[in-house]
């Protein structure tokens, strides 16, 4: 396939990406000016991206592991189990925050 090709998919891929990522949230109230589809692109990084880059870790610790550099296995790995336990503690507490918000500001309860 000439180099053409793959510029005008991955240039078409990315239109249809951003068409979607700017297609509004549905919501109740009106809001000026276009809305940004923040649960579609986190939907998208969660469910695209990452397997991505836990594969191509995978990768490289295999190749690595065959090479028989086990120690570097290791540390790769440790380090990325840490980075893992990182990204888990900030949804923790964002979960936290966000609880502690509605217990300071309540949310009205309309009739």
């Amino acid at each position: 396939m000439p180099l053409a090709e793959h510029v005008q998919v991955g240039t078409s891929l990315v239109d249809a990406v951003a068409a979607w990522l700017a297609e509004p949230t549905p919501s109740e109230s009106p809001v000026p000016g276009p809305e940004i589809n923040t649960p579609g692109i986190r939907n998208f990084i969660i469910t695209k991206i990452v397997p991505i880059l836990l594969a191509v870790l995978g990768v490289i610790f295999i190749s690595r592991a065959g090479k028989g550099e086990m120690s570097r296995v290791l540390t790769s790995t440790g380090i990325a189990i840490i980075g893992l336990v990182f990204i888990a503690g900030a949804a923790a507490l964002l979960v936290f925050g966000r609880g502690l918000v509605d217990l300071v500001f309540p949310t009205p309860v309309q009739p």
